[in-house]
């Protein structure tokens, strides 16, 4: 996504966004589900949308607590689906639940969300495309590519050039290993 780093500097959304959190490793789990969340709700909209609904998406689904979110009920969905704050559509936030109770499925099977990923980690977009399928919904190959990017996993978040690559690079994301 190199003309976002001709896009983002600057901007005061895109800036800081771009600036200290696109690319570099993402270790916390409800870290790692509201990037996944955020990129889901980005399908078929623009990221500054998504980025301009942030807050609201955080308080919605109670700070991204992956257990909060897996329990969400009938009357959860309704009230997400009259939120205005968030994007309200309804197979995105079905995902979004769905996939809170997958990553809890993982702190079994592999301890967590994070470890899920470093035991599968590298992996070419296309297989991580295919294993995200098996598990997660609504993650089609560009949702993947960008969730993937945006936590450290897959390069391609900044040009060689752009002054921020120096700072991931130095963060060690896993796609460097």
């Amino acid at each position: 996504m190199s003309e976002y780093c001709d896009l983002a500097p600057g901007h005061p959304l895109h800036g800081p966004y771009h600036d200290s959190e696109y690319g570099f490793p993402i270790r916390g789990e409800s870290d790692l589900f509201e990037r996944l969340a955020l990129e889901i709700n980005q399908a078929g909209l623009s990221w500054l949308t998504v980025l301009k609904k942030r807050e609201g998406f955080k308080r919605a689904f109670d700070g991204f607590d992956v257990d909060r979110v897996a329990a969400y009920d009938d009357d959860d969905r309704a009230r997400l689906l009259a939120d205005a704050d968030i994007i309200r559509h309804r197979l995105k936030i079905e995902a979004v639940i769905h996939n809170a109770r997958v990553i809890q499925a993982m702190r079994e099977s592999h301890g967590g969300f994070q470890a899920w990923l470093d035991a599968h980690h590298p992996r070419e977009h296309v297989d991580w495309v295919k294993l995200f399928k098996r598990h997660f919904r609504f993650t089609g190959p560009e949702i993947v590519k960008e969730f993937l990017m945006s936590a450290g996993y897959l390069a391609g978040a900044h040009r060689d050039d752009c002054p921020v690559q120096a700072r991931v690079l130095a963060a060690a994301p896993p796609w460097t290993r």
